[in-house]
């Protein structure tokens, strides 16, 4: 089925012709329905009406596109290291799909440029780049067909942005860190679940870090321990002012 708002998508590229433009040149193909790209940069803060009142806006290609993008990554995995274990490859697949990960990804690629925000968004987590990169993944899933998304994901992202030697190497337990920061300074570390958003495979865990009774930064991610680690990773950036460099 296909939707037509009831008024112009605006965004930075608004025309059908602008933004296939912009997507050849980020992707590398003209896409098929333009509408879907329309849809999948338009946030929630930008949410419009169609005709019969149904009110759209990125997040179901956002849930698509998650699902997508874990099958695509996690099939991928399984094929290039055919002797690592479970641990491994869940641990690898965090690297590469992270919510950081995906944000810094939306911005090297040019894909936030693209992110229709109402106004200064105050309501806008600072996940929306990631989350206009999942749903555009679905677009291209719902435009394209799973195949060509894959060749995509592969060609075009994994291959084009990642070294995946580095990335096994790679030191990425910012957790250990926290803590042995917190050890060697003589500082207590607390980490607690704060709340479960979402349900079923969209679920999300939402993890304060806590430095001495002060929260210090949070985290969330399909994983209690993927979250605690994103929390972590930005609470050693406050620290210490660095950030580990995974190939971006």
């Amino acid at each position: 089925m296909r939707f037509r708002p009831y008024k112009p998508v605006a965004t930075e590229f608004s025309s059908d012709r602008q933004l296939k433009s912009a997507i050849r040149s980020i992707l590398g193909y003209k896409p098929g329905n333009i509408f879907l790209y329309h849809l999948a940069f338009l946030h929630k803060s930008a949410t419009q009406e169609t005709l019969n009142g149904l009110k759209v806006n990125n997040e179901r290609l956002e849930f698509l596109g998650d699902a997508i993008l874990d099958a695509v990554i996690a099939d991928y995995l399984f094929k290039t290291f055919p002797t690592r274990d479970e641990g491994f490859l869940t641990e690898m697949r965090s690297k590469l799909v992270s919510r950081s990960t995906l944000n810094k990804l939306s911005q090297k690629m040019g894909i936030d440029q693209l992110i229709l925000l109402e106004g200064s968004a105050p309501g806008a987590s600072r996940s929306y780049r990631g989350d206009a990169f999942e749903a555009l993944i679905g677009a291209i899933y719902l435009d394209k067909g799973y195949d060509f998304t894959r060749k995509i994901i592969l060609d075009r992202i994994i291959h084009s942005y990642f070294n995946m030697d580095e990335l096994v190497n790679r030191e990425v337990n910012f957790k250990s860190k926290i803590i042995e920061w917190a050890q060697h300074n003589k500082n207590q570390v607390r980490f607690q679940v704060l709340e479960e958003v979402g349900s079923g495979y969209k679920k999300q865990y939402v993890v304060e870090l806590f430095i001495d009774g002060s929260s210090l930064s949070r985290g969330q991610d399909h994983s209690i321990k993927s979250a605690e680690q994103n929390a972590a990773e930005k609470a050693w950036q406050k620290i210490n002012g660095e950030t580990i460099d995974l190939g971006l």
